[in-house]
């Protein structure tokens, strides 16, 4: 999870039995956007964030051909909490490591 996504949205998830790791539990709430989308493919997870600049950086990865392991990406306004907790539990039962490489997915699904 990228700093700024709501707590609300981390404990949902995890209810639903999601392996979670956030920016702060891993130390990098300081992190730039660069840094945690690295240290998200270094764990091979997808990054959730609600943070415009992610999207710009994952695109120029793509254009440029450098690995990510996927961004996940919700506008602040598009989906409710419980919305976006259903659709990042249904990302993680059934979207494998090679689906979301190198790829952004735009919730609400």
């Amino acid at each position: 999870m990228d700093v700024h996504v709501p707590s609300a949205v981390t404990e949902g998830v995890r209810r639903r039995g999601v392996d979670v790791l956030t920016a702060q539990e891993d130390g990098n709430q300081d992190s730039a956007d660069e840094a945690l989308l690295n240290r998200a493919t270094e764990f091979h997870r997808i990054l959730f964030t609600q943070d415009d600049d992610l999207l710009t950086i994952a695109s120029a990865w793509q254009k440029q051909s450098r690995e990510f392991a996927g961004l996940a990406y919700c506008h602040q306004l598009a989906a409710g909490i419980g919305r976006i907790i259903e659709d990042l539990e249904l990302l993680a039962l059934c979207t494998t490591d090679d689906e979301a490489r190198n790829c952004v997915i735009y919730l609400p699904l």
